[in-house]
């Protein structure tokens, strides 16, 4: 909650132009729109491009945050925990916390969408883990997940 009675300049701006975070553009991507440190923990925003084919996550579930799916290009395969239905531009999905869910691209073509996580979790540092994982032991995977608060199912 902001006590000033004068505002402030606090906004931040980030051009269309910039470099994603974590990936390659135009490929798979992901681009941190607004992170848990800019919003103050309110919540995280990321655009998140994903190639042709490109999988995702298996099912799984948040104790702590609820995680949001806009699609913006392409089909995006959503499972809103009972069944995988085929996300187009402009689609919607939330997910409360506890939910079961899980996303990817099974097309042949690109596809974008916007995550939103809330309240504002540290998703940055998962992101960038991930790509780290694969001389993991199964130990430390599981370490990583459940410090990232998520839970696989399958």
């Amino acid at each position: 909650m902001y006590s000033g009675s004068s505002g402030e300049i606090n906004a931040n701006f980030r051009p269309a132009s910039t470099a994603p975070n974590v990936g390659t553009a135009g490929r798979d991507a992901i681009h941190y729109l607004a992170t848990t440190a800019t919003t103050r923990g309110e919540f995280g925003l990321y655009r998140v491009e994903m190639s042709a084919k490109a999988g995702g996550p298996n099912t799984h579930f948040h104790k702590s945050i609820s995680e949001s799916f806009f699609i913006l290009d392409g089909t995006v395969r959503l499972f809103n925990g009972a069944e995988w239905i085929d996300g187009q531009k402009g689609d919607f999905l939330h997910v409360p916390q506890g939910g079961l869910h899980a996303f990817r691209n099974d097309s042949d073509a690109p596809a974008e969408m916007l995550l939103l996580f809330t309240p504002g979790a540290p998703r940055e540092e998962y992101f960038e883990g991930l790509s780290q994982l694969a001389d993991a032991t199964d130990e430390e995977r599981a370490e990583f997940f459940v410090r990232h608060d998520s839970y696989f199912v399958e």
